[in-house]
Order: C-alpha cells, then sequence, then structure tokens
C-alpha cells in the first residue's frame, strides 16, 4: 500500500486525463467520435535518476519536468479532439512552458511582492513594524491565488477539466484502497486526494508568508529578486511536506494539518459522471500496463 501512495499521480486534461507511475504516463481522451483515446509514453531517464532521492532537490527538478508533462498532455488531448496533427515538443514546448511559468511567477509572486514593498514603504512613515509590509504581500498573495482558481473555475471549459481532476481524484484513491476499477464503483470514493497539485500550491504560498516574512524589510529590488531565487527553495519544501504528509495520513496531527489542502481542493475539482470516469480509469489501466511492458 505505501508504494501505492508515494508512487502514483494524475493530472486533468482537456476532456481527458493523464496518469503517471514510476516509469511510464498514459493520457486518456474523449475522440471526436465519442470513442477513447490513449497515448502512453516511457517517462523521462530523470524520473528513475538518482536526483529521485535526494531530498528537496528533487522537488524543483521534477516539479519543472512534471510541468513540461503536463502541458504535453494538454497539447495531445487538443490535438485528439480537434483533429489536428500539429505537435507541441522540443523547443516550442519549452518556450511555452516559460511564458506560462513568467506569468504565474509574476502574478503570484512579484505582483503581491511589489504591493507589499509598496505597503512597507507607507508603514515605515508611522509604525517600526516593518514585517507587516512583508505579511501584507504574503496574505495578498494567498488572496490571489484562491481568487483566481475561483474565476477561471466560472469558465464552462474550465468546470470540466475541474470534473476530470475530481475523475483522476476519485480513481487513485479507489486503486490506493484495493477497490474495482469500474466507474460505478469508483464514484464511490473521496474527490479531495493529499497528493494533489493544489495542495503544492497552498503549501507552497503559505510557506512563501512565512519565509518572506522573516526575511524583514528590504529595497524593492532586493524583494523581487528574493521572491524569484526562493521560489525553487519553497518548492523543494513544500514537495517534501506533501510526501511526508501522504505517508502519515493515519496520524491525528497530519489529518489536521491536512484540512486546509483538502479544503481548497473543493475549488478545483467537480463531481464527475460516469463517462468522466471511465477515461480516468482507461488512463490508470493504460499506464499500468505501460509500466509492466516496459521492465
Amino acid at each position: 500500500m505505501e508504494d501505492r501512495i508515494i508512487t502514483y499521480g494524475g493530472q486533468a486534461v482537456i476532456e481527458g486525463v493523464m496518469m503517471r507511475g514510476q516509469k511510464a504516463f498514459a493520457v486518456a481522451m474523449r475522440a471526436p467520435d465519442g470513442s477513447i483515446a490513449v497515448h502512453t509514453e516511457k517517462l523521462a531517464n530523470v524520473y528513475r535518476s538518482g536526483i529521485t532521492k535526494i531530498p528537496f532537490l528533487r522537488g524543483s527538478i521534477l516539479l519543472w519536468d512534471a510541468l513540461g508533462l503536463g502541458m504535453r498532455a494538454l497539447t495531445l488531448s487538443a490535438n485528439t479532439q480537434t483533429g489536428e496533427d500539429e505537435k507541441l515538443e522540443g523547443p516550442a514546448l519549452y518556450v511555452t512552458l516559460g511564458l506560462s511559468l513568467a506569468f504565474g511567477i509574476g502574478l503570484f509572486f512579484l505582483l503581491p511582492a511589489g504591493i507589499g514593498g509598496w505597503a512597507e514603504h507607507l508603514l515605515s512613515q508611522t509604525t517600526s513594524a516593518l514585517w507587516i509590509g512583508n505579511l501584507i504581500e504574503g496574505v495578498l498573495r494567498l488572496l490571489i491565488l484562491i481568487g483566481y482558481i475561483w474565476a477561471i473555475g466560472l469558465m464552462p471549459d474550465v468546470k470540466r477539466v475541474f470534473m476530470y481532476h475530481g475523475a483522476e481524484h476519485k480513481t487513485i484513491n479507489a486503486y490506493e484502497a484495493g477497490a474495482e476499477l469500474t466507474p460505478e464503483v469508483v464514484t464511490n470514493y473521496p474527490i479531495e486526494h493529499p497528493r494533489c497539485g493544489t495542495a503544492f500550491l497552498l503549501t507552497l504560498v503559505l510557506l512563501s508568508i512565512l519565509v518572506f516574512t522573516a526575511l524583514g524589510p528590504m529595497s524593492i529590488v532586493w524583494r523581487l529578486v528574493t521572491r524569484i531565487l526562493f521560489i525553487p527553495i519553497l518548492a523543494g519544501i513544500a514537495v517534501e511536506y506533501i510526501r511526508w504528509t501522504a505517508n502519515h495520513l493515519n496520524n491525528p496531527i497530519v489529518q489536521l494539518l491536512i484540512k486546509p489542502n483538502l479544503a481548497l481542493q473543493r475549488l478545483t475539482t467537480r463531481t464527475p459522471d460516469l463517462d468522466m470516469l471511465a477515461v480516468a480509469i482507461e488512463s490508470f489501466k493504460s499506464m499500468r500496463k505501460a509500466e509492466a511492458e516496459i521492465g
């Protein structure tokens, strides 16, 4: 059971689900004719290298590759459903990923840092508690994250992605419980999962509030620079925290600690229908089959 807990993850894509194991990943999606199309592929060597055994360092490196993997899965799903043969891979894939990452850093880190620096400048004229500027920055970052997720969740297409996200969670929860993987059985399992990417994002933001508040006042230039430089460090810590909580779910303290992460998933998941569960199950089974064939 422990191996099941730390090995498998997934991601919702456009009208489909990606499941990733230790050696391979699979993307199952609805084709235009209503059938389930599946793409399986061997994972990059970095997932089987010694890096995956180095705490904190593995988090940042695997996170970057996972982002690229997610972008590839989205592209495969979109191409299948539109019937186009265009491929987003190689330099084009990483340019797109880089731009998306830059937007995320700007929105969730640099914008709050700039506003926090401005607040710190104003407060310096009336109070000696300059750390309040960093606290304002952190709270604003948290509000932006929650507001952004809530806002995009109102879009019809994103709602369906969130339903597939729920299907992915239910499938993994059913597998980890040893249940039969059929839509009728899987639908009875929880829609939240402690290893969700949403949990990682919230953990990262909460860590940033603690760390950046402790750094104290600094010039606006150094404030922006430190926010960028600390991202891989905080990401590494967040990954280890998620791994640790996932391996100690029976601990009452851990169950209390993960409640905020599970609560935020109510914004990023929706209850899936049986057709969506069938796609998620097919993705998971295809990934398992690909792993067995590899080794």
